[in-house]
Order: C-alpha cells, then structure tokens, then sequence
C-alpha cells in the first residue's frame, strides 16, 4: 500500500464505519447524561427524552405507525431470535417455520436447534440467480405455520426478496411473518405501516451506526413474549438497562440514513456498477445473484479458477479490504451455503469475492481498486499458466 494513503474499505455488509455526527451525539451519554432511563430523577428523565427521540427516529426510517412498535435490542441476532421464539411460544397449535436456503445463520442456526424440539423448519429454495422459489414458499405455508422468517435483502450477493408480497401470503395462511432486514434498512425505502409485516430485524452497525445495538419492529397487536426477561423496560418486552449511547446512535444513523436514502442510493448504485465492469472487463469472472433486483452497494464476483481467499489476501497487502462473504462465517472452511443454495458449482464458489460499498466510497477509490483487481488477477492467472505448463 502506498504510505501516501488511506486504505479502502469495501466490506461495509461486514460492517461500517460510525459516522463521526453518530459519534458525537451518543458521547455526552457516556459522560454528562449517564442517568438511567428508568429513574425518576432529572439525572433519569432527560435520558429517558432522549431514548423517546432515538425511538422516533428510528419509526421515521421504517415508516411504522407507532413509537411503541420498536424495541430496543442488542443488534439483529437477538432481535431475529426474539421474533422467531416468540412466535413459537404464542401462536396456539403452530409449531413450524418457513425460512430460505440462504438466510443469516443468525437464524438458520436457531432454526436447527429448535428441531431438537420438534419443531419442523421448512427451507425454501432459491434460483440460481438467488431468487426464492416463490410457488415452493407458498406451498410451505400450512396451519401449523407459526411465522415465516425471510430476509430482505441477502448479505453475500445483495439479492432482494418481495418481502411485502410474503407477508401478505403468510397472513392469509394465519401465521406471522419477520424478515431480516440487517443489509436492507437505510439503503432501500421502507413503509411499514402499509404493509402486512409482523416483525423485523435491523442493526445499527450496518448504517453507519454503533455495533452492540439494534431493534425489533413489532407491529401493535402482536403477541409477544421476552426473550430476555428482568425489569419492566421496553414496556416489558426485553429486560435489562438500555444502552443508552448505543440507542441514541441508533436514532442519530437513522436521521441520517433517511435523509440521504435516495440520493445516496442512486450514487452507490452507480459506483457499484463502474467497479463491477471494470472488474468484469478482464473476463474469466461474472457477477452473481439476481442483478436487476439486489441492493445498490453490494457485489459478488466468481473470478474462476482462482481462489477468493487468495484474492482478498493480495488486496488486503493493497490496503483494500474487501471479503468471500459474510463475517459470521469467515473462520468456517466450509463452503458459501448462499453460493451452494444457488447451485454455483464447488470449483467456482472458491473464487467468490463480495465488494460492499457505503456512501462514504469515492469515484477514486473505485477506479483503484479496479486497477488493483485487475493487475492482481492477471499475476495470480499468469502464475497458474506457469504452474500448469510445469
């Protein structure tokens, strides 16, 4: 890496940066304003204005009816956990879930140790291109469904799902339904209160926000039961002291998440699409996922007959970072189950290689490290000619 620099950041579906006004607003709550939001003192109550605000905030970004409708959480893993047990525990005679193949392990993993309850998962599959099979979720759907879990928008390939069109289906078979939306809150516009949607799950770190924080969208009337069970805060739905800094970064991303959505979403989008041809200039690699229908930031390329892993080292000692896909699963040897879900075959997963962009991504940065790909790649094939013809 040149020492005139700064590196690149190309991960940001792993995680971003907090954006330094987030930072600034949640700092007097480490210091000045550390009251406990549940105290009935001056020290409490100007903490517990500023958790209504955060909370506002953020029903501002999702378009929901209702302040009450969020619940604070410790990011998108419990919030996907709480949705999924809760539904478990309160849909009378219904003991079955409904996900995809290429969901977060964060529920994925829940769902397998749930069966050892008996509880039966039902796992539908995706095309090729990382679109649900929407016939076989229909047909998943039965009355002993208690709530259809499906992403918003996957985190290795940014394909997007029809979420609202789900939901509507779900409630006419009786059930509830909770997307993950962890990769899709602040980078495409959502209106809750229009749409059939139970639950969803978001996290802060994903939009410029601080990471140990995050919500849970309950519709009103939902029933629901703690995941975490102690004091009467949340209006009982989730126990403990709130984190206070963490909750009003929270709603400062928010505010500007909303603000900037669209403009920002059209100028990613066209950062994203000037890398990936660059990049897809060289031949020997394709873009995966459904590419009419998938987030503005986020692309995955399969350069073939290379190894991904290889790839992101040498751009890493480029100072780029960029990864084979999610961070959950990075130390796993295991193969992508996103990429197999799709059927990419195994030699062509190896070569995978994800590219997120945020808004805090320059045209220049771009343009290096597609100069960088490129150069890397053709070292890397020149070198396996070599090896072959030995």
């Amino acid at each position: 890496m040149s020492e005139n620099r700064l590196p690149i950041y190309l991960d940001n579906n792993a995680t971003t940066r907090t954006d330094p006004s987030v930072v600034q607003a949640m700092l007097p709550f480490f210091t000045e304003q550390f009251g406990n939001a549940s105290s009935t003192h001056a020290f409490g109550s100007e903490v517990a204005v500023a958790v209504r605000q955060a909370r506002r905030s953020l029903r501002g970004l999702l378009g929901n009816a209702y302040d009450h409708e969020i619940v604070f959480t410790s990011g998108g893993t419990e919030a996907n956990n709480a949705a999924v047990l809760s539904a478990l525990a309160t849909q009378e005679n219904r003991d079955e879930i409904v996900t995809t193949a290429v969901e977060h392990s964060a529920v994925l993993a829940l769902a397998e140790r749930v069966a050892t309850r008996g509880v039966k998962t039902h796992i539908v599959p995706v095309d090729a291109y990382g679109r649900l099979d929407i016939e076989a979720f229909r047909c998943a759907l039965g009355p002993r469904t208690a709530i259809a879990s499906v992403m918003w928008a996957n985190n290795e390939t940014g394909t997007m799902f029809p979420v609202e069109f789900l939901a509507g289906l779900t409630r006419e078979a009786g059930a509830l339904f909770h997307t993950d939306a962890v990769q899709a809150i602040g980078k495409v516009r959502v209106n809750l209160k229009d749409s059939a949607i139970d639950m969803l799950s978001l996290s802060a770190h994903k939009l410029h926000g601080p990471k140990g924080v995050g919500a849970l969208y309950l519709r009103k009337g939902t029933k629901f039961r703690p995941l975490i069970c102690g004091g009467s805060q949340e209006r009982g739905r989730r126990g403990g002291t709130e984190n206070i800094p963490g909750i009003v970064g929270l709603g400062k991303a928010a505010e500007l998440a909303a603000e900037r959505l669209e403009p920002e979403r059209v100028r990613i989008g066209a950062l994203r699409d000037r890398l990936e041809q660059g990049i897809l200039h060289n031949g020997e690699c394709v873009a995966l996922g459904d590419i009419s229908n998938r987030l503005a930031n986020t692309a995955n390329i399969v350069f073939d007959h290379l190894e991904g892993e290889t790839i992101v080292h040498h751009l890493n000692r480029a100072g780029i970072a960029v990864s084979i896909g999610s961070a959950c699963n990075s130390g796993s040897m295991q193969p992508s189950h996103v990429l197999h879900a799709m059927q990419v075959p195994a030699w062509r997963i190896r070569g995978a290689v994800r590219f997120s962009l945020s808004r805090e991504t320059s045209f220049a940065e771009v343009d290096e490290v597609v100069c960088a790909v490129s150069d890397i790649v053709a070292r890397l094939r020149a070198t396996s000619r070599v090896t072959v013809r030995e």
